[in-house]
């Protein structure tokens, strides 16, 4: 490991990974020596991503816990700060989309269930915003840490169906520049705030929007291939080095910033 991107004595926070994404940068973080508390609502799922990290040599703990739930997130500070004394880094990436707030392609604006959109705006959103607010503290108190929130191509370019979730993104992307702003004006140089905005990556919540069952790709699926210069969907590892790049102080005076690791998506004009 290039002593640059050594996180040895760092210790992180990821939420939402027990997810693919959040997963593998957990993952890359741990291998990076940095200690990682795993975060999320499913036990099982928890566990069994802080058994993988262990299983390949680095040291992690669980957090079962909602992103949304204040009680939850207090609950989980002073346990992290127990076990380990300090917070280092946050991953934001809890998140995701609703059947309920997808326009169909039947389906107009109109018939979008509230409920359902609400819900994924607070995920989306609150559920970044919420964490953020708990665990910063101990990084406010330092003068010192660095904070990843998870946008989406869906922020930066209009993706048809997901009306939801691209609002609730391109709020990440202001609340990220915001507060890059409001800590480094009151708080110095030491404390960071940045994004990454994934691409299209396959995960359990897009799989049959993109992939027929054979595999071959949907009608969807074939518009964003033919719109990524790259011409493939993402792998989560690769998400990894922008990850470490920007826990690391080999970014040391980048804050403000969305990263997009898209396979070149974003900067297509599709011509």
């Amino acid at each position: 490991m290039d002593s640059l991107f050594d996180l040895s004595g760092q210790t992180a926070i990821v939420t939402g990974g027990n997810g693919a994404l959040g997963g593998a940068m957990a993952e890359g973080l741990a291998g990076a020596g940095a200690k990682v508390a795993i975060l999320g609502r499913t036990e099982e799922t928890v566990n069994q991503q802080v058994d993988a990290i262990k299983e390949q040599g680095g040291e992690a703990i669980p957090l079962v816990a909602d992103a949304l739930d204040v009680e939850d997130l207090h609950q989980a500070y002073e346990q992290i700060l127990s076990e380990w004394g300090q917070i280092d880094i946050l991953i934001n990436a809890a998140g995701g989309n609703i059947p309920g707030a997808v326009v169909n392609p039947d389906q107009s604006f109109l018939d979008l269930d509230n409920e359902a959109f609400e819900k994924v705006v607070d995920l989306n959103f609150h559920g970044t915003y919420r964490p953020t607010k708990v665990f910063s503290k101990a990084m406010i108190e330092r003068e010192q840490g660095v904070i990843i929130n998870i946008s989406s191509m869906a922020a930066q370019k209009i993706i048809s169906r997901v009306i939801g979730y691209s609002a609730a993104k391109a709020a990440i992307d202001n609340f990220t520049k915001s507060l890059a702003v409001e800590f480094a004006n009151k708080h110095g140089e030491g404390l960071r705030v940045n994004a990454i905005a994934p691409g299209f990556f396959i995960g359990k919540q897009n799989k049959d929007l993109l992939l027929n069952e054979d595999g071959s790709l949907t009608k969807r699926g074939k518009t964003i291939i033919d719109h990524t210069p790259m011409d493939r969907f993402g792998e989560a590892e690769e998400l990894i080095g922008t990850t470490l790049w920007l826990c690391s102080d080999a970014s040391k005076f980048v804050t403000g910033t969305v990263i997009p690791v898209d396979g070149g998506f974003n900067a297509f004009s599709g011509v």
